[in-house]
């Protein structure tokens, strides 16, 4: 009852109603979707339509009260489908029995949604105009020279050697051999003591305990 109130509110609205289906319709969620004029799915989205169901507690009058009232309340979300999907009212209660779930591409085939949002494509560069000086390719040298700020690498290995090296220019003592990744990303000392590794990672395990 909650989702034929809200697809009444939507459908009374005055200006145009897009629907985004980002994660998953199901269900009551299926019925408030169809009051969008216009329906997008993610790629990654799911629809589902079923029977509705109640609990019901009596003798076979009550039992067959229930029947009646959940049968109504079938033709209800049914006039919802029809008007979105323009599909027939059989087809559309033999999918409710069935209890359908529909990714993207079967939604907007079957007509409960419109479109499959897509991502956003980056635009073509401009071809500069003749008389205006193309600094494309400085821009695009300087470009390459920035490090990355968007990507993360992370070692264990290099971490423990990094603490390491930060204690042994402290407190004095040998760095240890990092391996080929850690050495590429950690500078090396500019002095070098004569404490061990050993040593140093002693002093370590007493400072974690």
């Amino acid at each position: 009852m909650a989702a034929a109130q809200i697809y009444n509110m939507l459908s009374n609205y005055k200006g145009k109603v897009t629907v985004k289906i980002d994660g998953i319709a199901a269900s009551a969620a299926s019925v408030i979707a169809m009051a969008g004029d216009t329906v997008l799915v993610s790629p990654v989205s799911m629809l589902m339509i079923h029977n509705p169901a109640t609990i019901a507690w009596g003798d076979h009058a009550e039992m067959q009260k229930a029947i009646d009232m959940l049968s109504e309340v079938k033709e209800s979300i049914i006039n919802a489908y029809v008007l979105k999907t323009g599909l027939s009212r059989p087809k559309l209660s033999h999918l409710m029995d069935a209890e359908t779930w529909m990714d993207a591409n079967k939604a907007v085939e079957l007509g409960f949604a419109d479109e499959i949002m897509t991502r956003a494509k980056a635009e073509p560069e401009k071809e500069p105009e003749e008389g205006e000086e193309d600094t494309g390719g400085e821009e695009d040298e300087e470009k390459k020279l920035l490090p990355s700020t968007s990507s993360m690498l992370y070692s264990r290995r290099a971490v423990t050697n990094a603490l390491l090296n930060k204690m042994a220019a402290k407190y004095g003592g040998e760095k240890p051999k990092a391996d080929i990744q850690a050495q590429a990303q950690i500078p090396a000392a500019d002095t070098e003591t004569g404490r061990s590794v050993d040593a140093l990672m002693e002093r370590l395990n007493l400072l974690r305990h």
